[in-house]
């Protein structure tokens, strides 16, 4: 008899660890190390101190374009003692008179515009905002500085002041828009000296408006003016905050996966036609595998995992979930043609009709 012999398996190599060079970036680190580290900042402390240092302080000021593109500028010295009245005086007069009147400062998100209220949200929030910053602070050196003759006062869309002193700890920022309408180039007007009409013999002009609009401190963006923080960085508050509870409500009621380093909310952020579906959705009015097979028979690309989940990779794929659950799909009972609707409208019964009739009585 010849003996039998058994192989012992080899225990399973122990999973490589990967050294810090090589584990993957997380795209979101940054963001996440911010929310971390946020630390609420106290508007009416900021005033009472600033005011000990109003006329001493460093006021620079940069120009934002339409693109969000960010340019130094170059100032005469006779203007310096202009920047702070049109710069500060008004945000520690809004500020110090309203905390003698109750002012008091609420969430942007979930807070109306109303009076002795002071909005303020935080700076992650506002991408464009976040945007114009980073210009400062990773490549403040390869600003350009601002030429009429190449850049066009006309594509400006709003200024930047950096404010900084020796006795304060970090700068603080001062935004503004500039209406088109405030701004002159130099063949379009005249001026009066001496009582008499002459050519304006300068490239452009324009009138800085006074009131305040945004003021940045930290990470907290205070706004004393909701319109303008929608025309110069495109942010509604209100509306993003309603699609936050949208997408959680979502992802309550349906499974989903996503791609590494992306979850709905970063999707979603900043992309203005999704959220304005979102502001619509219910999302508990259909289940999952009735919208899954909606997509099949409609042939919409919409997959699952092994474990039921609905595959988001992309924006394509929210956008073809977000259209499902809004019911943005059709098939015509007349042609067999699909469709999505762009912009669609319930229709309702007449009053008087036959079908409207039954319908009452059935009820």
């Amino acid at each position: 008899m010849t003996e039998e012999t058994h192989t012992v398996p080899e225990a399973p190599a122990a999973p490589a660890v990967l050294t810090r060079q090589e584990q993957p970036e997380d795209i979101l680190g940054a963001e996440k190390a911010e929310l971390a580290n946020y630390k609420e900042t106290d508007v009416f402390a900021w005033a009472n101190n600033l005011v000990q240092f109003k006329d001493e302080l460093k006021i620079e000021l940069f120009l934002i374009n339409k693109n969000y593109v960010v340019y130094r500028t170059n100032m005469a010295k006779e203007l310096d003692r202009q920047l702070e009245p049109i710069f500060i005086d008004q945000i520690l007069e809004y500020v110090l008179e309203g905390a003698a009147e109750g002012l008091v400062v609420r969430g942007f998100e979930e807070a109306e515009e109303e009076k002795k209220v002071l909005q303020r949200t935080q700076l992650p929030n506002v991408d464009k905002a976040k945007e114009v910053l980073n210009w400062l602070e990773t490549q403040e050196h390869e600003i350009e500085l601002f030429v009429e003759e190449e850049h066009d006062f006309k594509r400006i869309k709003g200024i930047m002041a950096r404010v900084t002193h020796d006795k304060i700890d970090k700068p603080f920022y001062v935004f503004k828009v500039l209406p088109q309408s405030q701004i002159m180039k130099g063949k379009q007007g005249w001026m009066v000296r001496g009582g008499k009409f002459m050519a304006f013999d300068a490239d452009a002009a324009v009138r800085i408006p006074t009131e305040p609009q945004m003021l940045l401190l930290d990470q907290d963006l205070y706004v004393f003016n909701q319109t303008k923080l929608k025309q110069l960085f495109g942010y509604d508050a209100k509306e993003s905050y309603i699609a936050q509870q949208k997408v959680a409500e979502i992802e309550a009621n349906f499974k989903l996966t996503f791609d590494a380093g992306v979850s709905m909310q970063t999707l979603v952020k900043d992309k203005k036609s999704l959220i304005k579906k979102l502001q619509k959705i219910n999302p508990y009015g259909v289940k999952q595998q009735a919208l899954m097979d909606h997509s099949e028979e409609l042939g919409i690309d919409l997959m699952e995992d092994d474990g039921g989940s609905i595959i988001i990779m992309d924006t394509k794929d929210l956008t073809k979930f977000v259209n499902l659950l809004n019911d943005d799909y059709i098939e015509s009972a007349l042609t067999g043609q699909r469709y999505e609707i762009v912009k669609k409208k319930l229709l309702k019964l007449d009053e008087g009709s036959e079908e409207n009739m039954l319908l009452k009585e059935v009820m």
